[in-house]
């Protein structure tokens, strides 16, 4: 690749920065020497300390995020990109730049492309500029299902929610986009055990018209109301919601399949449900892990700290989740685990996402999921159930 091209590139990058119309950067086709590494994203953020650069190096299974002065972070990135990193996207509230490097043996130069900024949002200066979001705060529908006023700000007692909202659009475009979900191209989604559709709705105004967006919920007095929000709103019927539950909904296709907060195996049946249903992003949020409590057989090294019961009802909710994690794995799912919102905003914050990434069944994958089983005394569990997985009988 001409080297010019690179250095026009983190020269658009650094002027970007200084002159404050940065929007992000995205790096990607890592080459370096931790396989786990998968994207490194840039963006402004305003702290307590003043304007940085938030750098998150996204891993198969974590997120690093750092935080850095303007300086500081130029001298990080400009090393990585071309280097350890051999695309990069770069996006100004002006226009946008691809840079396209070649991996060492592949032919061809490499290249620079620009293209004009797509209605990005004028920045305001570093000291006054507002935080961009990823869902507006003054969205019809928010006022509607009771999260905002009229003036865009959350109503008494729905902050948390708000905030929760914020976050899950906030996860949505980063997983799509590994998910190779990103772009125009149509999709399907569906939200299973949705309640009042709070997500739901933030689901499809993150996707857009191009998505269909179905939330299933087993009330039917909430399944009108939403329709009726939707209906209102405009949304209809791109955005639509059915009565039932998560096991007995019909799913033949679906693109992206979520359940957050559905209690105990009914995260299992969704996750089920997206796996037969090909979808190539899950996202799920577990709520009242209970079916392998009983089955806990504590090992003797551990029999001391699991007689008091809330250690119990924790390694109960680590077992579920990691075991579901696992054979999400085996099931061909690069999956990640990570804190959805903080604690201060709901108890129930951890999040499993998993992408499509192969075909599925490895066995090299089986026997350690097996060897977990059965240290912890796990006979059965739904997911695997519903997977084909053999667990151990004897554990």
């Amino acid at each position: 690749m001409p080297a010019d091209a690179r250095e026009n590139f983190l020269t658009l990058f650094g002027e970007s920065v200084r002159a404050g119309t940065l929007v992000k950067l995205t790096l990607g086709r890592p080459r370096g020497p931790d396989a786990s590494l998968r994207n490194l994203f840039a963006r402004p953020v305003t702290l307590k300390s003043g304007p940085r650069l938030s750098l998150v190096w996204r891993h198969a299974t974590r997120d690093v995020t750092k935080n850095y002065p303007a300086g500081e972070a130029l001298a990080v990135l400009s090393p990585l990109i071309g280097g350890d990193f051999l695309d990069a996207h770069l996006f100004t509230v002006t226009e946008n730049a691809q840079l396209e490097c070649a991996a060492e043996g592949e032919s061809g130069p490499g290249r620079l492309r620009l293209t004009p900024a797509s209605a990005a949002p004028a920045a305001a200066p570093a000291h006054d500029r507002a935080k961009a979001r990823p869902i507006a705060a003054d969205a019809p529908w928010l006022f509607a299902l009771g999260v905002t006023n009229r003036q865009g700000r959350p109503r008494e007692g729905m902050a948390a929610k708000f905030r929760q909202i914020e976050k899950f659009a906030e996860l949505l475009g980063p997983l799509l986009a590994e998910a190779g979900l990103g772009g125009d191209a149509p999709l399907a989604a569906v939200d299973m055990g949705c309640g009042k559709g709070y997500l739901t709705f933030a689901l499809a105004a993150v996707l857009g018209p191009r998505a269909e967006v179905r939330g299933v919920e087993t009330r039917p007095e909430l399944v009108e109301f939403c329709n009726r929000v939707a209906a209102a709103e405009g949304l209809a019927p791109r955005l639509r919601f059915t009565a039932g539950t998560i096991a007995a909904t019909p799913l033949e296709k679906a693109d992206l399949v979520m359940a957050l907060h559905a209690c105990d195996t009914a995260t299992d049946d969704a996750l089920a449900r997206g796996v037969a249903a090909g979808a190539r992003l899950l996202m799920v949020s577990p709520c009242c892990q209970k079916e392998l409590r009983p089955q806990l057989a504590a090992p003797p090294v551990l029999a001391g700290a699991l007689q008091h019961g809330i250690f119990q009802e924790r390694q109960a909710e680590f077992v579920t989740d990691a075991l579901r994690a696992q054979l999400l794995e085996w099931a061909g799912y690069r999956t990640r685990v990570f804190e959805f919102v903080s604690t201060e905003h709901t108890a129930k914050n951890l999040m499993i996402a998993a992408v499509k990434a192969h075909p599925g069944g490895d066995e090299s994958l089986a026997a350690p999921i097996r060897a977990f089983a059965a240290f912890y005394g796990i006979r059965r569990q739904a997911l695997a159930r519903q997977l084909g997985f053999a667990l151990p009988p004897g554990a």
